[in-house]
């Protein structure tokens, strides 16, 4: 194996870990501020490739059939929200189950409306070459899909850190009853949180479509990828999130590569880690 395996690795690795940022910006995030673990996150992810996809089948534009995707997905995050799990914020068992029924439904109903057979996404036309460096071949869309989870990841962070609402979400996240308690509407950060999640990973569902297509069972695949980047970034971090997100899209390409019948082994690995070494993640805090 010369340095062109490894090369192709790293960027590929790359390019899964930022697909996998979008679903667990929003998974992080929901579980920080409203220690809610939505096992419909990944569903999210699924619905907004199959939406994106049946739009992009029609002939509508591969980024405007993403942020559509996005957006279906937002509107059935905020119905569930909205709805039900809104209802049972002190009962966080109550909504963990909630979020896995809804994340079945959302599955079978996406096996009965587009089928089980998996459908593959092309990339824009734009970035639907390959880039060649001698014996290294890697895909431009991969360059495209690393730029643009990192634009995002960036607008996230100013967004909180340079914003009102953004501190008043990362107040929410570090004390919950503190914030009521000097009258923030921590109510209304939860709408906006859950809004966003799904909309990420929705988004991410139809960017990611060429790199993992669509099919159904997708969502459970990438489910354990989406807890252990929270383990390892630390409950309600953007910042650990990317930066998870980076280390697992590279461990899990690696380990595919070089020990494909250990490849959970070398995923969790760095989890069992990290929950030895610093129980709450790389930018945790201490609870």
């Amino acid at each position: 194996m010369g340095n062109a395996f490894y090369l192709q690795n790293v960027l590929g690795g790359l390019a899964h870990g930022s697909l996998l940022f979008l679903i667990a910006a929003g998974f992080t995030l929901i579980f920080g501020l409203m220690r809610i673990i939505n096992l419909a996150q990944t569903a999210f992810y699924l619905l907004g490739a199959y939406v994106g996809l049946s739009l992009g089948l029609h002939g509508v534009d591969f980024w405007v059939a993403g942020v559509a995707g996005g957006v279906a997905a937002t509107v059935v995050g905020l119905a569930i929200y909205g709805i039900f799990l809104h209802r049972y914020h002190a009962n966080p068992l109550t909504a963990l189950l909630l979020s896995l029924g809804f994340a079945l439904i959302i599955d079978d109903g996406s096996l009965a409306i587009w089928g089980g057979d998996p459908q593959s996404i092309s990339p824009p036309r734009m970035f639907a070459e390959s880039i060649h460096f001698g014996n290294l071949v890697f895909p431009e869309y991969w360059l495209a899909l690393i730029v643009v989870s990192t634009v995002i990841a960036a607008g996230l962070l100013v967004f909180q850190q340079r914003t009102k609402f953004g501190a008043i979400i990362r107040a929410a996240v570090d004390d919950e009853e503190m914030a009521r308690g000097l009258g923030i509407d921590v109510n209304r950060a939860f709408y906006f949180v859950f809004a966003l999640g799904a909309f990420l990973a929705g988004l991410g569902g139809y960017l990611g479509g060429p790199i993992t297509s669509a099919y159904p069972g997708l969502d459970g695949e990438l489910l354990p990828l989406a807890f252990a980047i929270v383990i390892i970034g630390g409950m309600g971090s953007l910042e650990g999130a990317f930066i998870a997100s980076m280390i697992i899209g590279l461990v899990n390409t690696f380990g595919r590569a070089l020990f494909p019948e250990l490849s959970y082994f070398t995923i969790f690995l760095p989890v069992a880690i990290i929950m030895a070494v610093r129980p709450q993640g790389l930018f945790g805090r201490k609870i």
